[in-house]
């Protein structure tokens, strides 16, 4: 399984006084069991850019392949890619509608006519791997909090089976506590379930922290496209176009221009704590990089 987007562009407002370019030639391939980071400051088109994978927007130029299948050939059923490739919006209040948590992650699965029992084992096996507790099934989701929100809107995409989950901007305006829970969780559900899971985040850190490949959108186009590592060897381009990288990059970065031979490792915390403890001990002399 993978997608394909074959010089996709795309212009709002096409043929009025107010044409803006959002998209200009993208080309991707996302292979499955992926987890991917698309990062770019306000306006570089990476919301947009996910709303094409399900759908949402059909490029004004370019070819998507989902499958193998061309989304945009005439005969093809829009609902096969939507019930593939789920998005779960940066506000979860724009997706939940339902007067309990049961009925609307049970809503995607009753649109896919499943029978009653399937769809209650999708909701409780859904409910589940997000972590929500059994007691809230009759809860208002409008009542929760708002790290709890966001799971409940997760479990309604993922109640639907897809093989692709997209989350715009997970995390805007949770606390740090449950900002860590919920990317913790969506680490978790791709180690565990082997789905395609796509993120976009404004923050570099949390990219550092869980993602294993990074997209970097500014004004519309592919900046850089790569793992972690080998993007926030980059700080001086990255920060040209608006983008802070995490402090952990900048530290090991400057080391290397320092002429020390710093490993190829993640940019986490705890690595790089282990590489500035290898590089203190080095001064010392009681160790070397080997």
């Amino acid at each position: 399984m993978s997608i394909i987007l074959d010089h996709i562009s795309y212009e709002y407002k096409e043929n009025s006084s107010i044409q803006k370019k959002a998209l200009k030639d993208i080309n991707l391939k996302i292979e499955h069991g992926e987890f991917v980071g698309i990062i770019g400051h306000t306006g570089s088109g990476k919301s947009t850019l996910i709303q094409h994978l399900n759908g949402l927007l059909k490029g004004t130029n370019g070819a998507y392949y989902f499958n193998g299948e061309d989304v945009y050939d005439k005969d093809y059923d829009i609902r096969t890619l939507r019930n593939k490739v789920g998005l779960v919006f940066q506000y979860p209040e724009h997706q939940l509608f339902e007067e309990t948590v049961y009925k609307d992650v049970a809503y995607g699965p009753k649109m896919q006519n499943l029978e009653q029992l399937e769809i209650q084992l999708r909701v409780f096996d859904a409910l589940k791997l997000v972590g929500m507790d059994d007691s809230l099934l009759d809860a208002s989701p409008f009542e929760l909090s708002g790290g709890q929100k966001r799971k409940v809107a997760i479990a309604g995409v993922l109640a639907m089976k897809p093989q692709v989950l997209v989350l715009d901007e997970p995390t805007a305006g949770l606390d740090p506590y449950s900002k860590k829970e919920l990317l913790d969780l969506i680490k978790k559900l791709h180690a565990e379930t082997n789905i395609t899971v796509i993120i976009v985040s404004h923050s570099m850190e949390d990219m550092a922290e869980y993602v294993e490949r990074l997209i970097v959108m500014n004004k519309g186009s592919v900046k850089f496209d790569g793992t972690p590592i080998d993007i926030f060897a980059n700080a001086d381009e990255l920060e040209q176009i608006g983008l802070s990288v995490p402090q952990t990059a900048l530290v090991l970065n400057q080391l290397r221009k320092q002429g020390y031979l710093v490993p190829n490792s993640d940019y986490t915390v705890e690595s790089t704590s282990e590489v500035l403890l290898k590089y203190i001990c080095n001064i010392l002399g009681k160790n070397s990089y080997k």
